[in-house]
């Protein structure tokens, strides 16, 4: 990847939808380079995706949080598969220092936002958790 492929990533991030025409007057380079660069970066998984970004009244007041959590011995793998499991789980990292995985989780009320913690908090492998609300968003 170059210079020129983290540039159209850029664009693209700001805006998925930004027609060929404009990636290539933006970067400086013709419509058939922009085109080539997406689809050779969607071929090799350097782009899973295209999604859309909703304004936060248009996502219905979801609570969204991050739970970091602590697993015992090697257990990280079984409890990731576990977690897997909840549909309220958005998105799991396994991660260095204090903390061995982050689950990213959003539900649609406080309610079963509690429930969701509770559950977890009480899955075989799990020494100790962290959870923080996300209040806004700034990027992304």
């Amino acid at each position: 990847m170059d210079d020129l492929d983290r540039r159209l990533i850029a664009l693209l991030r700001h805006d998925a939808r930004l027609p060929v025409a404009s990636l290539a007057a933006d970067l400086g380079v013709s419509r058939a380079t922009v085109k080539a660069r997406i689809d050779r970066l969607t071929e090799t998984g350097v782009i899973q995706g295209f999604t859309i970004r909703l304004r936060s009244h248009e996502a219905g007041g979801r609570v969204r949080a991050i739970m970091m959590i602590e697993v015992e011995g090697h257990r990280a793998e079984t409890v990731v598969r576990r977690l897997q499991g909840f549909p309220e789980v958005r998105a799991l990292h396994t991660t260095n220092g204090r903390w061995d995985v982050v689950a990213e989780l959003e539900t649609d009320t406080l309610e079963a936002f509690d429930r969701l913690l509770s559950t977890v908090r009480l899955l075989d492998g799990i020494a100790g958790s962290e959870t923080s609300i996300l209040l806004s968003s700034r990027k992304g």
